[in-house]
């Protein structure tokens, strides 16, 4: 097992600068492209359609290049380029453009990811959406909600019972049929489920509005900086065995523990 790299308060403050410096970049590379009904997209399988366009290309290179400034040191996993080993103990894990389909269709619900692990998990991350420019951040001791000269903290709501639970997941189709019948069970038991948001439905339960976020099939830089927001803000992030969910696969995200294991006793069957 990977030994955990020791972070000191100086560089804590280094690390949560750079982030939001690699955010911006995102930002900038982002705009360029969204909402442009010429922008074209390829797919990356033969079967089925997986897009990547030119901004999630650019908003990766934009990331790179500040690491490689900044960070030479230190790994990179990210969604377009291959991965880059490191020497700190340091890995960012980084989504330009997590929602392809929604910066496609010309939903704001897209984000940008960027998280840093440090051996076992992350230890910080932020969620940030170009376009109404707000901000989740959340890690060493802090979680923040920004958009402009707005800044207040997160925090997840109280929720014990599934019956008073709004659940979102980014596809109806859910993984497998097992994984859909597993959620579909859950979903019966909430109040309300709510479909297609991406990154954007762990920034709301980071935010304290709705309470469960239940997917599967999804990559460590899907999931790296939604944890690291979620646990700052005073949730829990596993998998659907209660296990790490930063190597990605079945998410179960929950801003109350008590309703985490609710949800847990459904989807552990699976």
């Amino acid at each position: 097992m990977t030994r955990p790299a020791a972070i000191s308060p100086a560089q804590a403050r280094a690390i949560t600068a750079t982030a939001h410096r690699l955010a911006d970049a995102a930002r900038a590379a982002t705009l360029r492209h969204f909402r442009n009904p010429h922008l074209a997209a390829d797919s990356k399988t033969a079967q089925g359609f997986d897009p990547v366009t030119q901004a999630d290309r650019e908003a990766e290179a934009a990331i790179r290049a500040i690491l490689a400034r900044e960070r030479p040191e230190d790994g990179i996993l990210g969604e377009e380029e291959a991965a880059r080993p490191g020497r700190s103990g340091l890995t960012w894990v980084i989504d330009p453009v997590d929602g392809t389909r929604a910066f496609l269709s010309g939903t704001p619900t897209w984000g940008v990811l960027i998280a840093v692990d440090a051996g076992a998990g992350p230890v910080c991350g932020l969620i940030d959406q170009p376009w109404t420019g707000e901000r989740f951040w959340g890690g060493f001791g802090r979680a923040e909600f920004t958009r402009g000269a707005l800044r207040r903290p997160l925090g997840v709501r109280p929720c014990a019972e599934l019956g008073s639970a709004i659940l979102f997941t980014t596809f109806p189709e859910i993984g497998s049929a097992a994984e859909r019948a597993a959620f579909a069970e859950v979903s019966a038991r909430c109040r309300l489920t709510r479909y297609g948001l991406d990154c954007y439905a762990y920034a709301l339960l980071a935010l304290g509005m709705i309470d469960l976020v239940i997917e599967a099939g999804l990559q460590p830089y899907d999931v790296a900086a939604p944890i690291a927001v979620i646990e700052a803000a005073g949730g829990i992030v596993t998998d659907w065995r209660g296990g790490p969910a930063h190597g990605g696969g079945r998410i179960l995200a929950a801003g109350d523990r008590r309703l985490h294991e609710r949800a847990l006793a459904i989807l552990s069957r699976v």
